[in-house]
């Protein structure tokens, strides 16, 4: 059982290495297999968990680099297996498409979109810090590469932006890390930087402070939630579609996922310190994003702003330190990555349909020719927009019911975020589906390669409105482990 899950996490990489020996024909497809097992071996953990199980499944911890206590630490709990689950069905969705469009230096670019994969599976399935800080600076490589070499438009501007604010962010965090791993090593002892240990071994709190304080720049940049948010206008247009799907559906988790993976467990009295600080930044994050949503008039910036608000909501069910808020952040993790790649490869075909055209003023009449499309994008723009009954309601209502707890207000205020999300989702739609078409724009079905792509996506999210305790009950018991120590802190300060 340890050694599955250095399979999983390596197998896309070796295919892109094998990619990049075939005839530059074949690479796209071993790619395309390669993230294809990854998503059955997903599965396969999925059905074997044992939701009822305490602590880390199908562990590995090996020792790597003694000398500076660095071990090679894999494991599965509640908090990250469907982050893996939901991983491996976006990088198959993507690479679908990816592997039947036409792209220069194809074995690069499958090379790199390998590559991205397994950083990405690294940073979820990591249970040593420094080990998580590999993969979580490795992720910046890869899409380095694609945003530069393959985007549109102004690609190098928007490439340096997201260099700077990434590894800026990513340089803060190692220092933290490092200072962490030294401050928390007891006398006479040998550090350590697995996150079981340092959970154990702890800081002052005054350390915790600074610490976690580092740890939340690059996690918020990651995310991105204001003001860390300044280089997603310029990226989200200038990616390619399949990129971008991915940077908002998947990368962006990993921020706000390391939140509960290692700053509260480890860091309780820091969490609890800065705890008000992030709730005031989440609920200005879902204000922000939602009113930027409505205002844009390029249909990728209105999915980039909805997702700075709907990543709002997360921070907010995390730091409510609520049973219910953070299970609502996971469910909400899932909810937003399953529903935001379909939505990106939906915009894809309509500016397919519209000769390149991504701007709502030049777009509409599409559903006349088009149900099977429209239908898709509707149900879509629903679970966006969290109608009762889709997996995004069940979310947001446990965030809220998390917020309402302690903080009430915040809660209040964050909910203005659901109407908003109603009206710029639905003046989407309208503009998009319906209206007078635009001048280029071309009514026709969705073609069957992004029909195959999307159509799965879309039943996932009508099931999981449907059945949420198929998450639910997975995740219960690490979510509520993870926020333990700092909810009880936030409940001895509320009690002096």
């Amino acid at each position: 059982m340890t050694i599955h899950l250095s399979i999983v996490l390596f197998l896309p990489l070796a295919t892109g290495l094998i990619g990049a020996v075939l005839p530059r024909g074949l690479a796209r497809w071993a790619v395309l297999a390669g993230t294809v097992a990854v998503l059955a071996y997903a599965i396969v953990l999925l059905a074997d968990f044992d939701s009822g199980a305490g602590g880390l499944q199908y562990a590995t911890d090996d020792e790597w680099i003694a000398e500076l206590g660095i071990r090679y630490q894999l494991g599965i709990d509640g908090l990250n297996l469907f982050m893996v689950v939901l991983t491996a069905v976006a990088w198959v969705a993507c690479t679908l498409v990816a592997a039947f469009t036409e792209h220069d230096r194809p074995k690069l670019f499958f090379f790199n979109l390998a590559l991205g994969e397994t950083a990405v599976l690294g940073a979820f399935l990591a249970q040593d810090l420094a080990l998580f800080i590999i993969f979580f600076d490795l992720m910046l490589v890869p899409f380095y590469f694609m945003i530069g070499g393959w985007g549109t438009g102004d690609r190098v501007r928007a490439t340096t932006k997201f260099v700077i604010y990434t590894l800026a962010g990513s340089l803060l965090m190692l220092a933290a890390a490092i200072a962490l791993g030294v401050l928390s090593t007891p006398d006479g002892g040998e550090i350590s930087f697995s996150l079981a240990v340092l959970e154990q071994r702890g800081v002052s709190e005054g350390t915790q402070h600074w610490i976690v304080l580092l740890f939340a720049i690059a996690f918020f940049v990651k995310a991105p939630l204001f003001p860390l948010h300044g280089w997603v206008p310029e990226t989200y247009r200038a990616s390619p579609i399949v990129t971008i799907a991915l940077l908002s559906a998947v990368l962006s988790k990993v921020g706000v996922y390391g939140f509960l993976r290692i700053v509260l467990p480890v860091m309780p009295e820091g969490s609890q310190h800065w705890q008000e600080l992030f709730i005031v930044l989440a609920v200005f994050s879902i204000l922000y994003g939602s009113v930027l949503a409505f205002s844009q008039d390029n249909v990728r910036l209105v999915i980039a702003y909805s997702s700075i608000a709907q990543l709002g909501f997360v921070v907010l069910g995390i730091f409510a330190l609520d049973d219910r808020g953070a299970q609502g952040a996971v469910f909400q993790m899932l909810n937003h990555g399953l529903v935001v790649v379909p939505l990106f490869l939906v915009i894809g075909v309509i500016a397919a349909r519209a000769g390149g055209r991504e701007s709502l003023s030049e777009l509409g009449g599409m559903a006349f020719r088009a149900p099977v499309l429209a239908t898709l994008f509707l149900i879509l723009t629903f679970a966006t927009l969290a109608m009762p009954g889709s997996a995004n309601f069940v979310g947001e209502i446990l965030i809220l019911f998390g917020a309402f707890g302690d903080k009430l207000v915040y809660g209040l205020v964050a909910s203005l975020g659901v109407v908003l999300a109603a009206v710029y989702m639905i003046r989407v739609f309208q503009r998009t589906m319906h209206n007078r078409a635009g001048p280029a724009v071309e009514s026709r079905e969705i073609d069957a390669l992004n029909l195959a792509a999307v159509a799965p996506l879309v039943a996932v999210v009508v099931a999981l409105g449907l059945y949420p305790n198929f998450v639910l009950q997975r995740t219960e018991t690490s979510t509520t482990a993870a926020i333990d120590q700092a909810r009880g802190v936030a409940q001895e300060v509320a009690a002096r």
